[in-house]
């Protein structure tokens, strides 16, 4: 099949292999154990060739990468819009350029996968790293942008900047190295800082200090030597033990696996701090060098918040869950207080938390006041106590007892510190109600009563009372933005016509708000920023329709504008098409919604092969589980392997259809299968009645959780023609301790877990459905041996699959050449199974 055709792979009724098999020899490198060698010879095998292997059965030899039909190569082609970094001082913006798709050469280069982690070898960085390729500079007043030169072909990460907004922290990935760049923002130019080598594996390997002159950066050690050694044979075998204790985990991936795995974790992990100067260079080292989690200069730049990782390691669970050391530094790497020595957390129970201290950071209106959460029970969620959690402080220089600032009924969710330092909110959520309740608490007066501020689901769109607006310090740290009495709220404005975002003021005293802002309603726009204290003017970003995302500078007092951007329409070729957001009711009662496209040619009375796309979501009552999400004033934009991408080829496409699962959060799951049924079902009734949906032609497709609804609605109702599932988990017995939100194990309710399991009743689905999965997939739970296993199911059985593995691809597909033989694939299959599917036989009639 030549390359740069239109892709038909469905023209002979061939069956496919479930995996690419590369022929490359098993190896043994330095540095590399056996499994992280053969993923380098696969790799060094596919930049050899230039081509993705796919293997079909009975085997025809090697196909490439595929060619999607016009005009999708040229929207995947079509360049980035910029990224919008604004300076914390107001008074300028970085238009940062983004690499929208990297060739697959980029994405399967050598890695080690250790303890949750997937790292490149070669420069010590994620293996999928930020890629942006330029940045322009541009002032709010509206004098034109500078583009700041930087090297050809140069691979940066998103720039970070310093408190006051002059400079800003860049790193730039190379292949053996990961640099550290400094940009000027009053000269617009960017320089390397030599001698600082970054070690870009652990946490955030750049933070400014308050002095904004200099940074406390992740770097490899001096000296720091070869990689370890992989053995050629093993010096024993492997060995976990149970001690009778439960311990339920989930389903991780990239876990260590031996020794060597260990050796490993250490070598690339393992950190120097260094302080830098950013403007001369000069580093000095800050204590030893350890594995550090967690890094956080205090407000007043004096110390170091670190935690740092150590043996025992696990084999079972990330290296988030190691034992760590929790201390404050001074900047010579002197403890000067020792907050916690938390243990391996390999026992906790679904829903728990460790006990002592955690979530633990600096108070952003203090010199340098800690501030962490201990559980009340234990960190057991089935102990009967008063209040779950309290919140402590402790100032500097940590002597006597901290202070108790409040304790939260159920378990702590989060803290939000006013700039004011007498204004914070805590907010607590019950998980058996899904709900949450937000207090105003005063940090400078610890002992008065707090507030009950807000009090509803966590699922409540259309009451959600917005986020509150933050700003960043002198200091570097980040807080509510409090002018007088007031604090502002930035939400969606969610209601039964759509999404209307707002800007609102909360009196702190009275609890009243005022609506300063709303988007109107043929457009969709958004404060993103404050340029004045008093929120006389703010920056927002504007869309609709017809016109593309871009900012402006607006006067709230009068409704002036001012364009500071003027991204133009990454995809001209889709202007022609409809948006419409409709609702309709379950045969329950239950309200349900959905965004229904149509083509740009579409004429009206046309009936249209239709697409279902969806993702079910679980609820604990009908009212918060009908409420509309979404606006239909959005600028449409496809990006990466986006489903809409099938707007170009003739199809309707009935966009984020509700699946919402209501019931108790404890037996939701029991009743799955009904109800996404009836969902379905609903939603192609709607677009029949509107006219615009074929009922003999829809297909149904999801990603991940969606993968398993699509899936689970082949084997269970007659209601599609034809499937695509990509990156999903189809035997729930493989994720025996949970999914989503079901707490319950596979032993707690057995019958649910095989009920919902479509591989289970693989004989049941005679509807044609294509699997797609990545070759790596690390997303827990959503193995690529589920998909393996599911297509050897479909085909043992007798049924019409086909398997595509994406070599080098994770949970989602980031490669240029993957995400274009997604589309290519997901095309032919819906073209041949759906848009000239030949009329149903009268014993099947659509959508019973």
């Amino acid at each position: 099949m030549s390359h740069g055709q239109p892709f038909n792979p469905l023209a002979k009724d061939e069956t496919i292999c479930q995996t690419a098999r590369r022929s490359t020899d098993a190896i043994v490198l330095p540095s590399l154990n056996v499994r992280t060698a053969n993923h380098l010879a696969g790799w060094l095998a596919r930049v050899a060739l230039g081509l993705a292997l796919v293997c079909v059965g009975p085997l025809r030899g090697a196909e490439v990468y595929q060619k999607a039909p016009a005009p999708i190569p040229a929207l995947l082609d079509a360049p980035a819009t910029p990224v919008v970094s604004l300076s914390p001082a107001r008074d300028r913006m970085l238009l940062v350029q983004g690499v929208k798709l990297p060739p697959i050469t980029e994405l399967t280069g050598p890695a080690a996968r250790l303890a949750g982690y997937r790292l490149n070898t070669l420069n010590n960085a994620p293996l999928r790293a930020a890629r942006y390729s330029g940045f322009t500079l541009a002032a709010l007043d509206g004098a034109p942008g500078k583009t700041i030169a930087t090297p050809p072909g140069a691979r940066f990460g998103f720039p970070v900047w310093s408190p006051d907004g002059k400079l800003f922290a860049v790193l730039k990935y190379n292949v053996s190295t990961v640099e550290l760049w400094i940009g000027d923002a009053q000269t617009a130019t960017l320089r390397r800082l030599r001698g600082v080598l970054v070690n870009a594996a652990p946490g955030d390997p750049v933070q400014w200090l308050p002095d904004g002159q200099s940074l406390v950066c992740h770097t490899i050690p001096a000296n720091r030597g070869k990689a370890p050694m992989s053995l050629r044979a093993p010096a024993g075998p492997v060995i976990q033990e149970s001690k009778g204790v439960a311990a339920p985990a989930r389903t991780y991936q990239d876990l260590l696996e031996d020794a060597h795995d260990e050796l490993a974790f250490d070598y690339y992990f393992t950190a120097q701090l260094m302080r830098v100067n950013a403007r001369t260079g000069a580093a000095a080292p800050v204590g030893k060098p350890g594995i550090f989690s967690v890094v956080e200069p205090s407000p007043d730049g004096a110390h170091l918040l670190v935690s740092r990782l150590h043996r025992p390691y696990s084999y079972l669970l990330p290296a988030s869950f190691f034992p760590r050391e929790v201390e404050v530094w001074d900047f010579t790497g002197k403890v000067e207080f020792k907050l916690a020595s938390i243990p391996l957390a390999d026992d906790l129970p679904p829903g728990a938390v460790m006990p002592g201290p955690r979530r633990y950071h600096w108070r952003p209106t203090a010199p340098a006041t800690l501030v962490w959460v201990e559980a009340l029970d234990g960190g057991d969620p089935k102990r009967k106590v008063p209040h779950r959690d309290k919140i402590v402080m402790h100032e500097a220089p940590f002597r006597g007892s901290p202070e108790e600032l409040i304790r939260t009924q159920h378990r702590f969710s989060a803290i939000s510190w006013g700039e004011k330092s007498w204004v914070a909110l805590v907010k607590e959520y019950q998980s058996s109600k899904r709900w949450n309740r937000t207090f105003l608490v005063n940090p400078d007066a610890p002992a008065g009563a707090p507030r009950l501020l807000w009090d509803l689901s966590a699922q409540d769109r259309y009451n959600d009372p917005g986020a509150p607006m933050m700003r960043t310090l002198a200091t570097g740290q980040r807080a509510m933005r409090v002018n007088g009495n007031y604090l502002y709220l930035n939400g969606s404005g969610a209601s039964a016509e759509g999404d209307r975002p707002f800007l609102d003021r909360l009196n702190l005293e009275t609890f009243q708000t005022e609506r300063l802002f709303q988007s109107d309603e043929h457009s969709y726009e958004s404060v993103i920023a404050f340029v004045s204290t008093e929120a006389a003017q703010v920056i927002t970003r504007h869309e609709s329709p017809t016109n593309p995302p871009n900012y402006f500078l607006r006067s709230l007092k009068d409704g002036a504008r001012r364009a500071l951007t003027r991204f133009p329409d990454p995809a001209p070729q889709l202007r022609g098409l409809t948006r419409q957001l409709i609702t309709y009711p379950r045969d329950d009662g239950v309200p349900l919604s959905a965004t229904l496209f149509l083509p740009p040619d579409h004429r009206p009375g046309q009936r249209l092969p239709t697409i279902v796309w969806a993702y079910p979501r679980e609820y604990n009552d009908a009212d918060t589980a009908g409420q509309v999400a979404g606006s239909a004033n959005r600028f449409t934009t496809p990006f990466a392997a986006s489903h809409l991408f099938l707007l170009t080829q003739g199809y309707a496409i009935l966009d984020g259809a509700t699946m919402p699962v209501v019931g108790d959060v404890k037996t939701a799951n029991d009743t799955f299968l009904e109800q996404i049924t009836a969902s379905a079902r609903a939603a192609i009734d709607k677009a029949v009645e509107l006219g615009v949906t074929d009922p003999q032609r829809v297909g149904v497709a999801g990603h991940s959780y969606g993968a398993f609804m699509t899936v689970n609605l082949l084997a269970h109702s007659d209601l599609f023609r034809a499937g695509v599932a990509r990156s999903g988990a189809y035997n729930r017995t493989l994720t025996p301790f949970g999914f989503q939100s079901e707490r319950r194990s596979l032993w707690e309710a057995q019958d649910m877990y095989l009920k919902i399991s479509p591989f289970l009743a693989a004989d049941k689905i005679k509807e044609p459905l294509l699997l797609i999965h990545g070759e790596d997939d690390n997303n827990p739970g959503t193995f690529t041996l589920q998909s393996e296993r599911m297509f050897q199911a479909i085909r043992g059985n007798g049924g019409i699959a086909r398997l595509v593995l994406l070599p080098g691809e994770s949970h989602s597909y980031d490669a240029r050449e993957s995400v274009e033989h997604v589309l290519a694939e997901m095309i032919a299959w819906f073209d041949k199974y759906v848009k000239h599917a030949p009329p149903r036989a009268p014993e099947h009639p659509p959508g019973r």
